[in-house]
């Protein structure tokens, strides 16, 4: 049996999936912790097939090395996501909760600018925080080509 590498969502929303974010980040005193925590999503992200793991599927604009794929199913875009690095594989991680299993229009409606309202670029180096916008802007552009405007 083959695991599906795609991330399915756990909120109703990509706006509850934000909420949700902000609240599980304000349970750590620092950002330390908040790392920590970050570091243990990306590990808990499903299993990445190795056979994606080049230069097609890699995520320009990342300081690390990010690979994703997506998948259209029934309306909803689905992403699949790893990085060489513990703590991007976690800002992965956090990304694709709010964006995977959304309908195109969905995710064109959610600016990325909710990881500067959670104060995840102000806590990430230059590098970290211009790459996880390459990621945001990655998901966003896949999305686009599915969506046809109202």
């Amino acid at each position: 049996m083959t695991t599906d590498p795609f991330v399915v969502p756990e909120d109703a929303s990509a706006a509850d999936a934000i909420a949700a974010i902000g609240e599980d980040l304000a349970l750590f005193d620092d950002w330390e912790d908040r790392y920590r925590y970050i570091i243990e999503l990306g590990r808990k992200l499903p299993p990445f097939p190795e056979a994606w793991t080049d230069d097609a599927h890699r995520v320009p604009g990342c300081q690390s090395r990010v690979w994703m794929e997506a998948a259209l199913r029934d309306g909803r875009m689905y992403f699949a996501g790893l990085s060489d690095a513990a703590i991007v594989s976690g800002l992965v991680a956090l990304l694709l909760r709010v964006y995977s299993g959304r309908t195109p229009a969905e995710i064109a409606a959610t600016d990325p600018v909710f990881l500067k309202d959670l104060g995840l670029l102000e806590a990430l180096s230059t590098n970290r925080g211009n790459g996880i916008a390459a990621m945001a802007r990655k998901v966003r552009e896949v999305a686009a080509l599915h969506h046809a405007p109202a």
